[in-house]
């Protein structure tokens, strides 16, 4: 098994956990600080809408020879001001792409005759096209109405099939992520078009599917949560996102992928237009509907959960059994260190040799002496019988010579 399945393993066991909820601030204070930027970008700066939203005119043309600065000359010395001009680079060269006002017949006219006059350009190499802000208009209306559609959809469902707390939290990073895909719009300048708001209600179903996908977990690691005082719900949630965490980080990489060559590849061989901004879009909500799913859905869905009294009370009996399992460690290991000190302290105690030197008496000997001298009291043969229990085999002593020649018996002499 490779390493980043041995990982996964161990989350999903609980071996391993990353305290993603018990860090909610943290997380907060980020997101927080990104939708500021995101929104003061939107009132200071606002969207750059493409021509689709607002009308106006449209000239393509190729001329690989100019520069931008060229270009903007040219429609500036036709009378027609506040154009913005853009470059596309594909396979057939450097081609240009000029978005103006609503203009007239004549200023079209005007723009035209400039265009090929500085650029030296031949007149049937200039594509215009005319857009009317009343088009633009309804479409921004309708892209309103899908997004307030699918948003009452999403919280309805979730209502149904999981609870209402779980569709607050879910439609909280629904918002995150958008305020943050249209804050990027902002900071960036990139051009809002069609196709940015087709991406954008992708991004939010996209978000929507990983969200819904650790809910599940959740609802399947607390169901039964109240009966027991194994964990709090703060910690079961936080072990739901711990186990599908691989499984997000997987499936948002393998998402991103393909969107990265569009973004990156197709838009470099083919030129701005509607494939790049729809690609641009989808990159950047998926990176924060990620993020979303993982530090703002289920905190939030914590924090909500946390607030109702049979909640608060688990916790609390959690709290307990806690501090009571560390007391008993704690007495555990305070009786282990003294076992341990008395184990040492006994070794240490000096041992009785084996064998004594001539002026030594052995213990057992100090009980016993008093038989084994004539005339002593006793048993016969000088042996008395004694109630203590000796711990071990008999020490005998060393035996001299001075103590030989006194207890050999009287008349006998030695045979050589």
């Amino acid at each position: 098994m490779s390493r980043i399945g041995q990982i996964g393993s161990r989350l999903y066991r609980g071996e391993v956990s990353v305290n993603f909820v018990g860090r909610k601030r943290t997380w907060y204070a980020i997101s927080g600080a990104i939708l500021l930027i995101s929104v003061v970008a939107l009132l200071t700066r606002g969207l750059n809408f493409s021509v689709d939203f607002k009308g106006g005119a449209v000239f393509q043309f190729t001329a690989p020879a100019a520069s931008q600065a060229q270009v903007s000359t040219a429609v500036t010395d036709a009378g027609v001001a506040g154009a913005i001009v853009q470059q596309l680079s594909g396979k057939l060269g450097n081609s240009w792409q000029v978005q103006t006002r609503t203009l007239s017949n004549t200023e079209t006219n005007n723009v035209q005759s400039s265009l090929i006059s500085h650029l030296h350009l031949n007149a049937a190499k200039i594509s215009t096209q005319f857009v009317g802000p009343s088009w633009g208009s309804q479409i921004s209306g309708k892209a309103l109405e899908a997004l307030i559609a699918f948003l009452i959809v999403i919280v309805i469902y979730l209502t149904i099939a999981f609870e209402w707390k779980m569709a607050v939290a879910a439609f909280v990073a629904l918002i995150h992520d958008l305020v943050i895909a249209t804050g990027v719009y902002a900071l960036t300048g990139f051009q809002v078009s069609p196709a940015t708001i087709i991406g954008l209600l992708t991004i939010l179903g996209y978000s929507l599917y990983d969200t819904v996908v650790v809910f599940d977990k959740v609802r399947e690691n607390t169901a039964g949560l109240l009966s027991g005082a194994r964990s709090s719900y703060s910690q079961a949630a936080n072990l739901a996102l711990n186990q599908t965490l691989v499984r997000s980080i997987n499936t948002s990489l393998i998402a991103l992928l393909p969107v990265a060559a569009i973004l990156f590849v197709g838009g470099g061989l083919l030129g701005a237009g509607e494939l790049k901004d729809l690609a641009l879009v989808l990159f950047v909500g998926m990176l924060s509907g990620t993020y979303s799913s993982i530090f703002i859905a289920t905190p939030v869905l914590a924090d909500l959960k946390e607030r109702e009294p049979q909640y608060q009370a688990l916790a609390k009996r959690v709290s307990v059994r806690a501090q009571a399992g560390k007391r008993s460690e704690a007495k555990a290991q305070s009786g282990t260190r003294s076992r341990a000190a008395e184990s040492s302290a006994a070794l240490s105690e000096p041992e009785l040799d084996d064998e004594y030197d001539g002026d030594d008496v052995p213990p057992d000997e100090l009980t016993t002496t008093g038989s084994r001298v004539p005339g002593g009291t006793g048993a016969p043969g000088g042996r008395t019988a004694s109630s203590t229990t000796r711990p071990g085999p008999r020490q005998q002593p060393r035996r001299t010579g001075t103590s030989s020649a006194r207890h050999r018996p009287a008349g006998k002499k030695k045979r050589r």
